[in-house]
Formats: C-alpha cells, sequence, structure tokens
C-alpha cells in the first residue's frame, strides 16, 4: 500500500494507450509520483552517463571550480560545491553540476541576458560526459514530451495539448548530483516541490528518495532500470490541484556515495500558466497552508520564466545577487 505505482508506458510509445493513460492519471490525482518501466531507454547510456558523472565528481574541487556556477554568467550553469545549494535557506548535502540546452552567444535569449539560458560548462575530464549527457537529455526530452500526450488525454484534452501550446519551446533543464554518505538528519536535500510541469529522475541504487504522499512520507526503492516521475508546481497550478506537486526529499545513509540525475521538462520561458477550463465538482481547495514554503500556486500570477527565477534565486542566493535578480516575495 505504501508503494508508489509502477507503470509500463512501452503502449504510449507505440500509439493510443486508454489503459496506461488512465494510469498516469490515477497517479498524478493521488500521490504525483510514480515510476516508470518499458521507457526504451538504452541501459548502456545510463550506465555510462553514471560511470562519467562519477568520475567527474570523483576530482578535486580545484579542478571542479574550473566550471564553478559563478564562471557561467547569467546561464546558471556549471559545477557547486557540497553545501552551496540551498533548501528552504539550510545548505544541501550534495554537490552538482547544472546543464541545460546549448545555446550559442548569439540565441535571442542569450542576447537578451535571459536567466538561465546560455551555453553548458563541460569539464576538461572525462571528456566523454558532454556526449553523455546531451544524448540523456535528448533521451528524457522525447520520454518526457511521451508522457505529457498521456497526461493530456487523462485530462481530458488533445494528445498534442503540451506540445502545442506549453511546452513547443519548452524550459529544459539537467542536474546532476553527487550526494556524499550523511547520517541522522544531514539532509541532501530538505522538503521541497518542483517548480514546473514533470521530472525525471534516474538514480542509482543506494536509496534515500522520499516522497510525501497522503499516507505519510515513503522510501521510493532505488532501481536504476526505473526511471522516477513526478509532477511540478505548474502542472498543479493548470490542473488546479487535481494533480498535486508533491514535496520529497533526500537523505543518503547508505554509507555510499549516491549519484541521481533529475531532468527537468517545463514550460516555455514566456508562457503564462492558466488554469484549464475543468469543471469544478472535483476541485479540492487550495493547500498553501499545508505546502512547505507556505505559499499558493493558484494565486500567483506572472511567466513561468518570472516564477522559475524567484525560485532558483532563493537556491542561489549569491549568483542571483551577482546577476542582479532577487527572489521575489511570496515565491
Amino acid at each position: 500500500m505504501d508503494a508508489l505505482p509502477i507503470i509500463d508506458v512501452g503502449p504510449l510509445l507505440v500509439g493510443p494507450a486508454p489503459a496506461v493513460v488512465s494510469r498516469l492519471d490515477a497517479a498524478c490525482r493521488d500521490d504525483g509520483f510514480f515510476c516508470v518501466t518499458g521507457h526504451s531507454v538504452d541501459p548502456e547510456l545510463w550506465r555510462d552517463l553514471d560511470g562519467a558523472a562519477r568520475s567527474f565528481f570523483a576530482r578535486p574541487d580545484a579542478e571542479k571550480a574550473t566550471i564553478a556556477m559563478a564562471r557561467g554568467g547569467r546561464a546558471w550553469r556549471g559545477w557547486f560545491a557540497v553545501g552551496d545549494e540551498l533548501t528552504s535557506g539550510r545548505p544541501d548535502r550534495k554537490e552538482g553540476l547544472y546543464l541545460g540546452r546549448e545555446l550559442g552567444p548569439d540565441h535571442p535569449a542569450v542576447v537578451a541576458g535571459r536567466l538561465l539560458h546560455g551555453a553548458n560548462l563541460w569539464p576538461a575530464e572525462p571528456a566523454s560526459l558532454r556526449p553523455l549527457a546531451t544524448a540523456w537529455m535528448h533521451e528524457m526530452e522525447r520520454l518526457g514530451q511521451v508522457l505529457l500526450s498521456g497526461l493530456a488525454q487523462g485530462l481530458g484534452l488533445p494528445p498534442g495539448w503540451f506540445a502545442d501550446d506549453l511546452t513547443r519551446d519548452p524550459t529544459v533543464l539537467f542536474r546532476l548530483f553527487h550526494y556524499p554518505p550523511g547520517e541522522g538528519d544531514d539532509w541532501g536535500v530538505g522538503e521541497h516541490t518542483d517548480y514546473g510541469l514533470l521530472t525525471l529522475l534516474a538514480q542509482d541504487d543506494c536509496g534515500g528518495l522520499q516522497v510525501k504522499t497522503r499516507r505519510g512520507w515513503v522510501e521510493v526503492p532505488p532501481d536504476p532500470s526505473v526511471l522516477v516521475v513526478n509532477i511540478g508546481d505548474m502542472l498543479d497550478r493548470m490542473t488546479a490541484g487535481r494533480y498535486r506537486s508533491t514535496p520529497h526529499r533526500v537523505r543518503n545513509t547508505s554509507g555510499r556515495d549516491r549519484m541521481s540525475y533529475p531532468f527537468f521538462l517545463d514550460p516555455g520561458w514566456d508562457a503564462a500558466v492558466r488554469p484549464l477550463p475543468l469543471a469544478d465538482d472535483d476541485r479540492p481547495a487550495d493547500d498553501a497552508h499545508e505546502r512547505w514554503d507556505g505559499t499558493s500556486v493558484h494565486t500567483w500570477q506572472g511567466t513561468y520564466g518570472d516564477y522559475l527565477t524567484g525560485k532558483v534565486a532563493k537556491v542561489f542566493p549569491d549568483l542571483a545577487e551577482r546577476a542582479g535578480t532577487r527572489a521575489e516575495r511570496g515565491l
């Protein structure tokens, strides 16, 4: 009863799959988290990416600092050290490498100085990390769009609704995280929700991911062959709370180094995410008083870029200050 649903999405990859759509819809209405099999992602790609990422994080901090996020400018790409990222003002026990779509200096968003847009910072070694991470991002975006088509159908929308509207030019971000061993209340990352539409997570076999379901906190079984998927604040907002963005956290007490790879497929930067015209008969109450940050995603107004900027500015306040950005009040 405590386990997250495991959904074989293979049929959805090749055509209409009402049974899969029904299970996806039920999972989003219940936990907002589910596990995916049948995703067709090459397991060798996963193993190679994991190996390259471990090789990078095993290098001295001085070497990794040559691609520190401070060197990425307004793109906010690159490496950060353990403790540099904050959740609710508290340092996380993890280090990471922030990546996204590769944009050259002549791209309109880069010319305009848009935050979180630009070139990735790649390490010299291992040289294989760049092509492997790029291939992984391509696979995750492909799969994410398929899953969004299933969710659209579950909401009574055309299968291509997200691709034609919110994710025609999506905000795409990818993180490689290394969690050193900890103990007690030494949180790798504290309680939080994700900000956008859909997160697709690959993880190793260490464990430590916990999800706050209606039944309480649930441990997510660590299985590298299974992708863990959860919905974010914008999907919560557009469905008026029918699909909840579920709090989750990580604590690595395995005694080993934990690796995880969350990929975020989110609305376009300039998209104004509005509630769908759904019936009010099953609209849940606003859960702002229960949320980890005490805010409401349903009363908020603006573009997704505004929302994301305000959130990330709280995660990296020093970078935000250098960029002339601040965490917006109420975000």
